[in-house]
């Protein structure tokens, strides 16, 4: 299945924007400065972020692949703010792969990946099985961008958006990141992340809120690094890729009993409105420079 003349424009923008030096750089300026503050300012209010001290006082020695769930559009958009609200100096390369149809398929989607995040939502994975060849070369990408110390990865081991009513449900792991984690050897930190809607102006108006707040937080759980050495003894094949994915997605599932413990705190009013962990209390991010 060809490619179509728009994707192909999204996809060499995104290749500019995340595989030169220069487009690189150009780009944690960008979200550094815009990108952060534009995002911020639409999502912070009520998102209430808890673990994210653990990230700020990482020191890396390769790159970072958080394993978050995957409810809405906009999921990496606020883990991203997050980060650099913590602020993360360590984290100089942001990658976020997603689903081609709508970040480089759908007009919104493409000006939106580079209004607010200048292109790291990148590369995109594809849906039609005749573009499989497409996607096995975006996991070698991913495996490259992992090799580096101050590289960080968002994937999702769901595969795809979870549309179920229940967002405590995860759907079952896929495979993709297993032999990613087992291939690049990144340190792997899981996120559970619950709360926000795949509608963009009912976000934007929410934010402000207080009653919305209140009722419907975006809560973010950071977890700790994950010891996955276990996995790494045995003989690669897809079997163990499929077992460790699972197990990425079982330590995503064991973060949701704490942040339903926080979303009925958030419902109670237990949680004070300057509590350090709602976003919007975080000092601004500081700009660093890629090296």
């Amino acid at each position: 299945m060809g490619v179509s003349i728009f994707e192909r424009i999204a996809i060499r923008l995104g290749r500019i924007s995340n595989e030169t030096e220069r487009g690189k750089r150009w780009q944690e300026l960008f979200l550094r400065s815009v990108g952060h503050s534009w995002v911020s300012s639409r999502c912070a209010y009520r998102t209430l972020v808890e673990g994210l001290d653990g990230l700020t006082s990482l020191i890396p020695d390769r790159g970072v692949m958080l394993v978050a769930n995957h409810r809405s559009f906009f999921d990496q958009y606020v883990m991203m703010t997050a980060l650099l609200k913590g602020p993360t100096p360590w984290a100089r390369r942001f990658y976020f792969p997603v689903r081609s149809n709508f970040f480089y398929e759908n007009p919104v989607g493409i000006i939106l990946n580079f209004a607010a995040s200048a292109g790291t939502m990148y590369p995109p994975i594809f849906r039609q099985r005749g573009r499989m060849e497409m996607n096995k070369d975006a996991l070698h990408r991913v495996n490259i961008f992992l090799r580096r110390s101050g590289t960080l990865v968002g994937m999702h081991p769901e595969g795809v958006r979870n549309k179920g009513y229940d967002p405590y449900q995860l759907l079952p792991a896929q495979y993709g990141v297993g032999q990613i984690a087992l291939q690049a050897k990144p340190i792997v930190i899981p996120v559970y992340i619950n709360g926000l809607s795949n509608n963009i102006f009912y976000e934007i108006r929410a934010n402000r809120i207080p009653a919305v707040r209140r009722e419907s937080p975006v809560i973010t759980m950071f977890g700790s690094p994950l010891d996955y050495q276990s996995f790494e003894n045995q003989s690669p094949r897809l079997s163990v890729y499929k077992k460790l994915a699972e197990f990425f997605n079982s330590e995503i599932s064991k973060l949701s009993y704490r942040e339903r413990a926080l979303r009925a705190q958030c419902a109670s009013g237990t949680i004070a409105d300057d509590d350090p962990r709602w976003l919007c209390n975080r000092r601004t991010a500081r700009l660093t420079r890629v090296k």
